[in-house]
């Protein structure tokens, strides 16, 4: 090989080696900036999906029920009550003729505490409660879902119905609006909120619970001199101090009061089945509560009534025991003036089912005097409707 040769083959050998370097050093370059460019994708991406991930789980937390829950809550207060009670103490030795003057029969006061449930109605500082709650109480506190302490003022309160209105002087205060309670839907969901054991003074906060509508216009059997009748039932968890806490509807409106607990034998704990009164009925009451102070019912109906028994059904051809039989009717009487005789068989007042001498007592409780209701009855077979003004006894 000559010189020349030998000078050419090593510049292409050299020039080989060179291309081939720069060749690998690029190929490696592109390949790190590739992984490098794909890496960062991969934690941007990765980044972005559990944002979006997160956004939708919270957003599947802020559910209807919470938001109404966030509405309500401010509306709802604790009620703490004191009512002097007066006690005789029946001394053995009050006919003794000396320390009979001592030691004799004594009257003494003893503070009752208690406590319970209940909502603001109007931003002016109205708020509804239990009767059993506060009618009787001397002393009333109620505690805001700001920890804000006032005194109330009982408005007025009605036994019967176990519906009271109180007043507290403040003004633009949060309140819940009324719902049409003949609108409920069996099964729909209800809140209620409330007291229970006084746990609204631990956190000013009121206790939330769910559940649904169970049944409606459930009547009861009445409980010391009270008729609780065309009641909503629901399975939402209600105890002691939630006497007066609204019931309200997913949309935030009140659809009745929670009043009434069943509880299982030798237990004073929810067993699922709770009772409200209806907010149709609250209004009516409140109304009159709000304007008299009292909720007006000296009227009387000139009737004698019998509940039905095995005997009248089948004497009088009736399918079923449900009703009450007429068994007298007073002269110059609201009855009397209503054609009713002796003989007729009452079945309904109204839109109320009469199924025996409670119902038909309970059912009266929801009309005040001056008021006029339809009683459809059966009388030779047929049946006819009459019309009742329940008048003052003259």
């Amino acid at each position: 090989m000559t010189k020349f040769e030998i000078i050419l083959s090593n510049i292409i050998i050299t020039t080989t080696i060179v291309a081939a370097f720069f060749y690998l050093s690029e190929r490696d370059l592109f390949n790190y900036k590739t992984s490098e460019l794909l890496n960062n994708d991969t934690i941007y991406v990765n980044k972005v999906d559990k944002e979006n991930s997160n956004e939708a789980i919270n957003k599947s937390r802020n559910t209807i029920i919470t938001n109404t829950v966030k509405t309500v809550s401010p509306a709802v207060v604790g009620i703490s009550v004191k009512e002097i009670r007066q006690y005789q103490y029946n001394s053995p030795l009050n006919n003794h003729p000396f320390w009979g003057r001592f030691f004799g029969n004594q009257v003494f006061n003893k503070e009752i505490s208690g406590l319970g449930s209940g909502a603001i109605i109007s931003s002016d500082g109205y708020i509804l409660t239990n009767d059993h709650v506060a009618g009787t109480a001397d002393e009333i506190t109620v505690t805001m879902s700001n920890g804000k302490h006032y005194k109330a003022q009982k408005v007025g309160t009605d036994l019967t119905s176990d519906i009271c209105l109180l007043k507290i002087n403040a003004n633009n205060l949060p309140y819940i609006p009324f719902g049409n309670s003949d609108d409920i839907l069996i099964g729909e969901w209800v809140i209620a909120l409330g007291n229970p054991f006084g746990l609204f003074d631990v956190s000013d906060h009121p206790t939330v619970t769910v559940g649904v509508i169970s049944a409606s216009n459930m009547n009861l059997s009445p409980v010391d001199n009270r008729y609780y009748i065309d009641m909503i039932q629901t399975d939402a968890s209600i105890n002691q101090g939630n006497s007066g806490g609204p019931l309200v509807n997913s949309m935030g409106e009140l659809i009745g009061m929670n009043t009434l607990i069943v509880t299982a034998q030798g237990s004073s704990g929810n067993v699922g089945v709770s009772f409200a009164i209806p907010s149709n009925k609250l209004s009516k009451v409140l109304n009159e509560l709000k304007e008299y102070g009292i909720f007006e019912r000296d009227y009387w109906t000139g009737l004698r009534i019998h509940s039905i028994d095995e005997g009248i059904a089948k004497y009088y051809k009736l399918t079923n025991t449900r009703g009450v039989i007429i068994t007298d009717v007073i002269d110059n009487s609201p009855a009397k003036s209503a054609n009713l005789e002796p003989g007729d068989i009452i079945k309904q007042i109204n839109d109320f089912r009469i199924d025996n001498y409670e119902t038909l007592k309970g059912v009266l409780q929801n009309y005040k005097t001056g008021e006029t209701i339809e009683i459809r009855i059966i009388r030779n077979n047929n049946e006819l409707t009459k019309r009742m003004k329940l008048e003052k006894r003259k």
